[in-house]
């Protein structure tokens, strides 16, 4: 008999249904505060008790899709097989744009179309991408992650098919986005910057300026003095500049967005 649901089916990928979810991964610039996570992790907790629920990242930058693609996708290789990583970012919530749910890499990723999926969808190699139509009644304007994604992944985590069509991945916002983004895409709890580059696509002898500063490559914190500013590859295959038992973004005057630029065979600005 054929296949009931082909289109739950990736291609080549295992079928992310209910017994090999692995877990759900939140990726959303809501914050720590108020309600928010809370209420998106009651949605899938009363449908899927039995799956963890991990707060990747609550404090992407918000309203800020571009940034938050170049961190998703450093972050989404680590994931396990069978993840549902949902990424809301969303200051378009309650307009024309698309909800997208995309198997990549026996994984899936859901969110609104503005570009947050593209770079890790671009990642995966062979990808599919359906534009959800989800036309319960009674849902939020406003709050797409609770009432339509949350839904979804759900949905999803039962092996059923995303409910609409498939699109070409090309038909994704940021599909035409660069590999590499040269800002500044967040700065964690330490004043630490990271960039939207990928350190192993920089030459060995790089160094990057940004906030008036040429700063050189080091391996690590110890290769440096305390108050020293230095770029480093992070643990998770992005260029950060940091200083040594310091503030970076306060020492350079850094935030999202912040132009960097690469120089080959610069030397560091003490």
């Amino acid at each position: 008999m054929p296949d009931p649901a082909p289109s739950a089916r990736g291609l080549g990928f295992p079928d992310p249904g209910a017994d090999l979810l692995s877990m759900f991964v939140l990726f959303t610039d809501f914050g720590l505060e108020g309600p928010y996570i809370g209420q998106v992790k009651a949605v899938l907790w009363q449908g899927a008790t039995d799956r963890p629920v991990i707060d990747l990242l609550s404090d992407a930058p918000p309203f800020d899709p571009r940034s938050g693609a170049y961190l998703l996708a450093a972050y989404v290789a680590a994931m396990p097989p069978g993840s549902l990583i949902l990424g809301v970012v969303d200051p378009g919530v309650g307009g024309p744009r698309r909800a997208l749910a995309v198997e990549a890499g026996g994984r899936w990723l859901l969110g609104p179309d503005n570009g947050l999926l593209a770079i890790a969808a671009r990642h995966a190699g062979d990808v599919r991408v359906w534009q959800v139509d989800w036309p319960e009644p009674g849902i939020s304007a406003s709050f797409h992650g609770r009432d339509v994604f949350a839904p979804l992944a759900l949905r999803l985590a039962r092996g059923e098919p995303p409910p609409g069509r498939e699109v070409p991945r090309d038909s994704m916002i940021g599909a035409d986005w660069p590999e590499d983004l040269d800002r500044i895409v967040y700065i964690d709890r330490f004043g630490n910057a990271m960039t939207g580059l990928r350190a192993a696509a920089l030459p060995p002898d790089a160094a990057l300026e940004a906030g008036g500063r040429t700063l050189a490559r080091a391996e690590s914190f110890f290769q440096v003095p305390a108050g020293a500013a230095f770029w480093y590859e992070n643990a998770n295959g992005l260029a950060e500049i940091a200083v040594n038992q310091g503030r970076a973004d306060r020492a350079l005057g850094l935030d999202v967005g912040t132009a960097v630029r690469i120089v080959a065979g610069s030397r560091s600005e003490d």
